[in-house]
């Protein structure tokens, strides 16, 4: 079966200590096809600092170990997830011009900068409103992102901050509210001929994406990448068959995956 990993992490990200040589060895093992490792450059520090500037050497390393090891094994693509280039283009446009590049997910993991820039992580959602006040800023600063085509090729974990909401609320927070958002991000991307990621989060988040998919199909998307989320070896590929199915059940029949910036688009069995 194909399984294409588009969305992992290493010792490059600032919340991984593992070397992508071992992501790649539990990779084989567990049979996947294709591994990106998409390691962190975000240019909001986690306290909302400015960080414009991003080190391609230890990726640079960690690639040629991981190939030697594995590069006859494994299709290793080159990523990168950037988080909210929009920020700061003529700085994303140098780091986007790092050679060899295969793949960039666009991402927002912080709040904008006018309402403090810190990472959702780390953000206090005690109460159903707080939930919503975070999701209030996410969803414009994703739509600010995927106005901006050239600094992403997919449009990553649009659902990303529900997974730290985990309070005692009356309801569980949604996204129904956001629908209209929801439908014109995937429709800025769909229209540049850019896609959006299933992140399956080491396999807790599957059935969550079923409304996106729709959206993003109503909107005319077809280009959709699916990545784990691991930032150790164990999760790599996890929830990624089941993905599949559920892309099926909502009318896609290809699973794209990205070289030189540009998708091939293989299709699900």
């Amino acid at each position: 079966m194909f399984l294409a990993d588009c969305h992992t992490h290493s010792v490059c990200s600032p919340d991984s200590e593992v070397p992508m040589v071992s992501m790649a060895g539990k990779a084989v093992e567990y049979g996947i096809t294709s591994l990106t490792l998409t390691d962190h450059c975000d240019l909001l520090s986690l306290e909302g600092e400015p960080t414009p500037t991003y080190d391609w050497a230890p990726v640079r390393r960690e690639r040629k170990a991981m190939l030697d090891a594995y590069g006859t094994k494994l299709d290793l693509p080159m990523g990168v997830e950037l988080g909210m280039g929009f920020l700061y283009p003529e700085e994303t446009r140098e780091i986007l011009s790092e050679p060899g590049l295969d793949f960039v997910i666009g991402s927002a993991h912080n709040l904008s900068p006018a309402a403090g820039g810190r990472d959702f992580y780390m953000l206090d959602y005690a109460t159903l409103d707080d939930c919503y006040q975070a999701l209030n800023n996410y969803f414009e600063s994703m739509q600010t992102l995927a106005a901006t085509p050239e600094f992403y090729d997919v449009v990553g974990h649009i659902i990303y901050p529900l997974r730290y909401m985990k309070g005692n609320y009356p309801e569980p927070p949604g996204i129904e509210r956001y629908r209209d958002q929801i439908f014109e991000i995937c429709r800025l991307a769909a229209e540049a001929g850019k896609g959006i990621e299933i992140n399956t989060w080491k396999g807790q988040t599957l059935a969550e994406w079923i409304p996106v998919l729709k959206l993003f199909k109503e909107a005319g998307g077809e280009i959709v990448t699916v990545g784990s989320d691991a930032h150790a070896p164990g999760p790599v590929g996890r929830g990624i068959p089941e993905v599949y199915q559920i892309m099926q059940d909502c009318g896609f029949r290809y699973v794209a995956l990205y070289h030189e910036r540009k998708p091939k688009m293989i299709r699900l069995k």
